[in-house]
């Protein structure tokens, strides 16, 4: 039987003066919310495997309030540790835990002819990776006791319904959504200072970087044949992809603004931050029904080709 969780409203989270670790955030939509952050006058801390970007963003970003990076490997159980270290030593608390690093399998196409490497790479990051920074972070979190907020990037692309030419993608955001819940509840059920939020971006196709991310994965989670991996695409890529494939030009999100959307949320210590949340509604109960049926549920409406 379902248990229904009723909560008290919780006071608006203080974005000014906090402590911010954003993972993935050197560039895309990680960068979009540091620089959200530090204009709503947060220390922040971006923590990115890419250390010539990482170096470049924290020179343009510096102007803007104060920001340090750390390079970081979310996979890398060692090297989270010394993130935290550095960010409890240096700050004596991490008040905003953005776990928003993530990357595509580079499998794409069919599900069967995707490879081992590409669930390894996949899952390495966004799973792996999100559940090694909780694991990290979260008990000194809750240790500090200080009012504080988990913020997982999820994707509706799994996390509402699948892409099924992105199914290892998929895969992974799905059970990323499972785990901010779970997270949220035990949060909740344990009587801490800090939620969860689950962050689906939206509004549009979002200039991140992410279907370049093949640039930072290992020689040994290479792929080993040729399969019907789309390998590595830039945005405008991208863009002409899902244009070729439904026939018309797809709306382009402004990551400036869904950041903003985003901090927002996170005052506000909503759960679920995501835009055109009437659509996702509808999508879910019709996935709700088909199931209820017995059927297969209907997939998310983006076409990759």
């Amino acid at each position: 039987m379902a248990r229904l969780i009723m909560t008290a409203q919780l006071e608006e989270l203080q974005i000014d003066g906090a402590v911010a670790v954003v993972t993935g955030g050197a560039n895309g939509i990680g960068k979009a919310i540091v620089t959200a952050l530090l204009g709503a006058n947060a220390t922040v801390v971006i923590a990115d495997i890419e250390e010539a970007v990482l170096s470049a963003t924290v020179a343009e970003l510096s102007p803007l309030g104060a920001v340090t990076g750390i390079q970081t490997d979310v996979t890398d159980e060692s090297s989270v540790t010394a993130l935290a270290d550095q960010v409890f030593e240096q700050f004596g608390r991490c008040n905003l835990l953005f776990l928003n690093a993530g990357v595509t399998s580079g499998g794409g196409g069919l599900p069967w002819e995707q490879e081992p490497n590409d669930w390894r790479w996949c899952f390495g990051v966004n799973v792996f990776g999100t559940g090694i920074c909780s694991s990290v972070f979260i008990p000194r979190m809750i240790k500090s006791a200080q009012p504080g907020q988990i913020i997982v990037t999820s994707s509706k692309d799994g996390g509402v319904a699948p892409v099924p030419t992105a199914s290892i993608y998929a895969a992974s955001k799905a059970a990323l959504t499972c785990f901010a819940e779970s997270l949220d509840h035990n949060l909740i059920n344990n009587n801490t200072a800090l939620r969860a939020s689950v962050f689906y971006p939206s509004g549009g196709l979002l200039d991140t970087g992410l279907y370049s991310a093949a640039r930072n994965r290992p020689e040994h989670l290479q792929r080993q044949g040729a399969g019907t991996g789309r390998g590595s695409m830039s945005f405008d890529e991208l863009v002409a992809r899902v244009a070729k494939a439904t026939g018309k030009d797809p709306a382009v999100a402004d990551l400036d603004e869904l950041a903003e959307f985003v901090v927002e949320g996170v005052r506000k210590r909503r759960f679920i931050i995501a835009r055109d949340l009437d659509a996702t509604a509808e999508l879910l109960h019709q996935r709700a029904d088909a199931i209820g049926r017995g059927d297969l549920p209907p997939q998310h409406g983006l076409v990759l080709g």
